[in-house]
């Protein structure tokens, strides 16, 4: 990384949530498989970040990709990650998990 971090668009729940069910994202859920055993969007994947990876998401279509956690920090880092390493992965769901349960949105 040459120091200079990517910037990060914040996407509302209403944004994310409209573009998953069109299926035009790929939503990355980059907690850790204890948290989305409990708990986790629907038709999110999961890519740990603590062992990201960010040219092993899963988006054979090429699709934008959103970043999403509990709160919206570790997205914000996976974001920044996947930007360094020359990957267009701008946006992240700001609020997490917590915001989209608060918003009344499923989680399985």
């Amino acid at each position: 990384m040459n120091g200079v971090l990517g910037s990060v668009r914040d996407l509302t729940v209403e944004e994310v949530a409209r573009d998953l069910a069109a299926g035009t994202i790929v939503l990355v859920d980059v907690r850790e498989p204890n948290e989305t055993a409990l708990e986790r969007i629907p038709g999110s994947v999961l890519v740990p970040l603590s062992s990201f990876e960010p040219d092993e998401i899963p988006n054979p279509n090429g699709l934008p990709v959103v970043f999403s956690c509990r709160s919206g920090n570790r997205s914000v880092k996976a974001s920044q990650i996947a930007q360094a390493a020359g990957l267009p992965y701008d946006a992240h769901l700001a609020g997490g998990i917590l915001a989209w349960k608060a918003a009344g949105f499923p989680i399985e």
